[in-house]
């Protein structure tokens, strides 16, 4: 058994569509542990560094714009594996693509509106999680 973290954010376009427990409910039905989580409005200059790995493509900024055009839910999930099931979970960045019974393939509208992000590594776990989450954010049980 291999316990990972991961990092998942319900975007602007699920929390006005009132997705929000939609998607916690199918992580924890899965039996993965919520280790933290927080609703907050990411600001420009949080967008622009949890997306730097995109800086340079074309879609940065209007990724940017909708990333901080409302609030967002993000949790750090815990479990065997986590990182791959929920990428399996949530399916492919494109929601039109995406495989029915995926929270993608449900619920997504649009390459950009596709409800949720995750973490694909450990890398960007790590890097990802501390734009969001502080150490005393974390719940230990």
């Amino acid at each position: 058994m291999t316990v990972e973290r991961t990092l998942v954010l319900v975007k602007p376009d699920g929390v006005r569509r009132g997705l929000i427990g939609e998607v916690i409910s199918r992580f924890e039905r899965k039996g993965l542990k919520i280790v933290a989580m927080k609703m907050l409005r990411l600001s420009r200059e949080k967008a622009m560094e949890f997306y730097s790995v995109h800086k340079d493509k074309p879609f940065f900024k209007d990724l940017v714009d909708f990333m901080t055009s409302g609030p967002i839910v993000a949790m750090i999930l815990e479990g065997d594996s986590v990182i791959s099931v929920v990428r399996q979970m949530i399916g492919s960045t494109d929601g039109r693509k995406a495989q029915p019974g995926t929270i993608r393939g449900d619920f997504a509208l649009s390459v950009q509106e596709n409800v949720v992000h995750a973490s694909d590594s450990p890398e960007s776990f790590e890097r990802e999680s501390k734009v969001i989450f502080s150490d005393e954010d974390y719940v230990n049980y």
